[in-house]
């Protein structure tokens, strides 16, 4: 038990490592041309593989001007087709839903690229002449290879000519401020895991960070075992904001914030704040480092992923178990037979 709890820590302190690898893999990467004009992006991809291109949407926001939509089911859309860029990013290469996802892209005849270890999707690809980018087989849980399967889908942007290498440029640099500052993170999260021990944590942040907090919330669920939700502003301020009419004693709300949001949201956080901090446990602002978009974004996911692991240590929860998601798996597989 000791061992495995061990392993969880050394997969997320090795995560700026990971993206200096990731660079490394990116720009060994060969992908081919596209015969026809693409009109639209889609990942395919679950959980800590579809992640990453949540991620990648809000980096890209400014730069990329085809839209870009993240696919986390067994279906593509309709629109899908040709002149469509379709990113299949399964770590194990087994995931049933991004497997049926790329058989409905090889109908559509879309450009396709796979971002994978092995697995169904690796032979699949191979066997359509599909470009595949090649992850480090072996890594025990894909929420731990969010930093392969993001600057993946980067480079496949900008060897496209979807994007600028601006972003990833910015990811390099976001690698060196992580290393800096990793020990200081660390010491933040122990902190703050205290503070949530009992609680539900509801997370609140900006449009241009959602990627980030459903990245905490998925990391919450998964290595700390607990339940939580998120909401965006301005949109929570339409709607959520109403259901805060009375004191909630188990909630802890974290405000992930960057310094230079846009002022009617800097204005708009701050007085959500002062209508709910009355109401909740605890309101806790957690400010990113960093000085472009990507930096501000890596270092507040290497905070919530430091904190949820230190949240299992409180509770005395082992991070890199999932035997909810394994029993589902078993009894889906049986269900099929």
């Amino acid at each position: 038990m000791v061992k495995k709890r061990f392993m969880m820590y050394q997969l997320i302190k090795k995560f700026p490592e990971q993206l200096k690898e990731a660079i490394g893999i990116g720009e060994l990467a060969s992908i081919g041309p596209h015969h026809f004009q693409i009109h639209n992006i889609i990942v395919a991809g679950m959980g800590g593989s579809g992640i990453g291109g949540a991620l990648v949407a809000d980096m890209i926001a400014d730069d990329c001007r085809c839209p870009f939509i993240v696919i986390n089911s067994y279906k593509l859309p309709a629109y899908v087709n040709k002149h469509t860029l379709v990113i299949v990013s399964s770590y194990s290469g087994n995931t049933e839903e991004t497997i049926s996802a790329l058989e409905d892209a090889l109908k559509k005849d879309s450009k396709i690229v796979c971002i994978t270890s092995g697995g169904k999707i690796r032979d699949m690809a191979l066997q359509n002449g599909l470009d595949i980018i090649a992850l480090p087989s072996g890594l025990p849980s894909p929420r731990t290879c969010v930093g392969y399967s993001m600057v993946q889908q980067l480079y496949i942007l900008f060897s496209l000519g979807l994007i600028l290498k601006s972003t990833i440029d910015s990811v390099k640099i976001a690698s060196d401020l992580l290393s800096f500052e990793q020990d200081d993170i660390m010491v933040k999260a122990e902190k703050l895991a205290p503070l949530l021990i009992n609680k539900m944590p509801v997370i609140y942040t900006t449009d241009r960070a959602e990627s980030v907090a459903i990245r905490w919330r998925q990391q919450l669920n998964e290595n700390a075992k607990i339940l939580c939700w998120h909401h965006v502003i301005p949109e929570m301020n339409h709607n959520e904001l109403v259901g805060w009419r009375a004191r909630q004693e188990n909630i802890s709300v974290l405000f992930l914030r960057y310094k230079d949001e846009i002022r009617k949201n800097q204005l708009r956080t701050d007085l959500t704040k002062q209508i709910i901090s009355p109401l909740a446990n605890n309101v806790i602002e957690i400010y990113a480092k960093g000085q472009t978009l990507p930096e501000k974004m890596l270092y507040l996911l290497h905070l919530g992923d430091w904190l949820s692991w230190y949240l299992a240590q409180n509770t005395n929860i082992d991070a890199s178990e999932v035997q909810m998601i394994d029993f589902l798996k078993a009894e889906l597989d049986n269900l099929s037979i």
